[in-house]
């Protein structure tokens, strides 16, 4: 039994097995006897080929297969392809999150590389055919091969490593930046996986130069085929252009560590030990990269920051999908007609998502005609926006726009409107007043959904005949890019309007949580909290500048002080006003935060000289204490601070487990993955030992290995 079987049966025990089939073909024009390996793992195509230790064991034995027919001249090259819609997906990370020794998690990286580097040394051409989706190591098995074709209708395409906290570790730091340029390599490997994992589309794929060719999807192994027989027979000749190994590749990966800087700020090392590897590999020396990929693996997977990672993943695609206390979706009533009470932006953002996603009709109100007016053309200009970058066609736009409309009468808009919801005034009295008119109007079964960002739902229901109907939909800004929608459950929400309003997120493609009707929820409740004890640094004494620094060690994706500016001064103050009635003991309103709304001001900084800077309007405004701490004593308050407030919520029962708060933050306030939202590392930093006693997750949960 070899090692990498041995580690198969030890700590892969649930692994779903990827074969390798091989079949053999005659190629058109009597190019020769092909030998074609499928990779499929038996079962739908919901179920996506990954690549575990048997399975690459399985791989080696069809590699046995077609080298000896290619020593013996049986066969003139060899292909990989994968099942219907899936090519492969990579590494199969349920076992790594077991590895407890390094030796492990080395030869984790070296049984990949054995069996890939196998494609290029065979003794006749590989080709690679990229039918579907393809990442990590389903991109990289095909980067080993010495020609690659891809499909028109290939959906997704990436190495996300980095953004789980690992490095692409069978080949693809050594082999990409040498196929299409460090450059390239660096927007491939580091850019696009730090910005949330963004994939590539085959045309894509195609245009930066990893495949050779690319076909339609209707006859795309057919096409592969009939190409690979031209290659072969020399009627095409495949060119790429020369790789620059001056001072392009450091240029290149000098923007990668700036890449890198911008989004983790140094905290999680991925990034650095991908982009030291693409440095190294300028000179061509494959094996020496090779080696530095399986020692990165190695100490990545030995880390805490590739755990993290795995539990957001799981996070973002398991329990998302399986909401924690959602009701039965049999209970779920449909949704013909949206009403939107309100034109402003946030509004109409809501306009455009509910009619994009849900395709019906949407009727927006406001008090005066230029509002109404104004909140139609936004939707209509951002479908006009969605055409000419070709994400709608001519016909879908104007079915679109056709769908949104605006009315000053409430009564005729909405009446037969199923779903209602308003986004007015963060204000408790005109809220009410907006739901005791739609009562008037609306049908017995119409949902009254608040976008509410932080008052009580229950209070806003509480002075209607039908309170059951009422619900909180909290939305996060920008509405087309952050992916978490609050449900909120009042006192007396009803089980069918809860399942329908996780029904029309499920539609909207919204991750939805389901939250108690709690001050501020969860997002705002735990941003307030923190930015409330850097404020309170500021306020005490501590220079802006170093308050703003001291939790750069976290890598977030912005420091408290832009974040502050994000959110807006006055929203800030509002919902700590609002956190501060509720909870006077730990959320406080600062003086200062309330003098820069009363002077208009949006944000603490300047950016006049290309680097913020403290305004000096600003600066005059304050009023601080003599109490100056330290980077590290403000980092310590923070993160004390967001410890208790996270267990206080979990003790009150806001959300289901601290799973549900990580998932939160992550979807909705853009927390890195690298980091599991918050619960992981406060657990592996000693903090919520410190805080609270004890961890927030089980042992094991997104920790380093004992």
């Amino acid at each position: 039994m070899t090692d990498l079987q041995q580690l198969a049966q030890e700590l892969f025990p649930d692994e779903v097995v990827t074969q390798a089939h091989v079949r053999h073909l005659d190629l058109p024009g009597g190019a020769g006897r092909f030998a074609l390996i499928t990779l499929d793992n038996g079962l739908d195509h919901t179920k996506p080929t990954t690549f575990g230790p048997q399975g690459l064991s399985n791989l080696g034995k069809a590699l046995d297969q077609v080298e000896a027919e290619a020593a013996a001249g049986g066969i003139v090259a060899v292909g990989v392809t994968g099942k219907p819609f899936i090519f492969a997906v990579g590494a199969d990370l349920k076992g790594v999150e077991a590895l407890k020794e390094r030796d492990h998690a080395v030869a984790i990286g070296k049984g990949g590389h054995d069996a890939f580097k196998r494609l290029a040394a065979l003794p006749v051409p590989s080709f690679a055919y990229y039918n579907g989706a393809a990442m990590g190591g389903g991109v990289e098995i095909g980067l080993h091969c010495t020609y690659r074709t891809v499909s028109a209708a290939l959906p997704a395409f990436s190495l996300p490593e980095v953004f789980l906290g690992l490095v692409p570790g069978w080949g693809g730091c050594a082999l990409l930046p040498n196929l299409i340029g460090a450059d390239r390599a660096v927007s491939v490997i580091i850019e696009n996986s730090l910005n949330q994992n963004k994939q590539l589309k085959g045309a894509q794929v195609f245009e930066l130069g990893i495949a050779d060719a690319i076909f339609e999807a209707a006859d795309f192994l057919e096409q592969s085929l009939v190409w690979t027989a031209a290659v072969l027979k020399g009627e095409i000749a495949v060119e790429r252009p020369e790789i620059d190994r001056g001072e392009a590749w450091d240029n290149a990966v000098a923007r990668g560590r700036t890449v890198a800087d911008s989004k983790v700020h140094g905290a999680a090392p991925a990034a650095y030990k991908a982009l030291d590897i693409i440095a190294s590999v300028k000179d061509g020396d494959l094996e020496a990269a090779f080696d530095a990929e399986d020692n990165a693996l190695a100490d990545l997977i030995m880390g805490g920051e590739l755990r993290a990672g795995l539990y957001s993943f799981n996070l973002v695609q398991k329990r998302a999908k399986r909401p924690a206390g959602a009701p039965d979706r049999n209970l779920a009533r449909p949704v013909t007609k949206v009403g939107v009470v309100g034109a402003g932006l946030m509004a109409s953002q809501l306009a455009l998502l509910f009619a994009r996603r849900l395709e019906v009709p949407v009727v927006l109100t406001d008090i005066d005609q230029e509002r109404v007016d104004k909140g139609v053309g936004y939707v209509h200009a951002e479908i006009d926006k969605l055409l000419l970058k070709g994400r709608v066609s001519n016909d879908k736009a104007n079915r679109l726009k056709g769908l949104v409309s605006g009315s000053l009468d409430k009564a005729v808009a909405f009446a037969d409107a199923d779903f209602v919801i308003e986004a007015v005034f963060e204000e408790m009295g005109v809220k009410q007043k907006v739901f005791a008119e739609l009562e008037q109007i609306v049908q017995p079964h119409t949902i009254l959904a608040t976008n509410t960002s932080s008052l009580s739902v229950t209070e806003m229901a509480s002075k209607l005949e039908h309170p059951e109907r009422v619900v909180g939909f909290h939305f996060f800004n920008p509405v087309a890019v952050l992916p978490l929608l609050e449900i909120v459950r009042g006192e007396k929400t009803d089980d069918a309007t809860l399942a329908t309003s996780f029904s029309v997120a499920r539609t909207l493609k919204k991750t939805a949580v389901l939250v108690k009707d709690a001050p501020a929820f969860v997002v705002n409740r735990v941003l307030t909290r923190f930015l409330g004890d850097v404020m309170a640094s500021i306020d005490e004494g501590t220079p802006v500048e170093v308050a703003d620094r001291a939790v750069a060690p976290l890598g977030l994706p912005m420091s408290p002080i832009v974040l502050l500016e994000l959110v807006g001064p006055a929203v800030a103050h509002h919902v700590s006003g609002t956190l501060h009635r509720a909870f006077p003991d730990r959320f406080r309103v600062s003086e200062n935060l309330g003098r820069i709304v009363e002077a208009g001001k949006r944000s603490i900084y300047t950016y006049d000289s290309g680097k913020p800077e403290v305004d000096p309007e600003v600066a005059a405004l304050f009023q601080v204490g003599d109490t100056v701490l330290t980077e590290e004593q403000v980092r310590d308050r923070a993160l004390n601070a967001i410890a208790q407030e996270v267990q206080l919520m979990l003790d009150e029962g806001v959300v289901a487990e601290a799973q549900d708060i990580d998932l939160c933050l992550i979807t909705g306030a853009g927390w890195p993955f690298h980091l599991g939202g918050i619960t992981p590392y406060l657990d592996r930093a000693g903090v919520s030992e410190r805080v609270n006693g004890k961890p927030f997750l089980a042992p094991g949960v997104a920790s380093v290995p004992a």
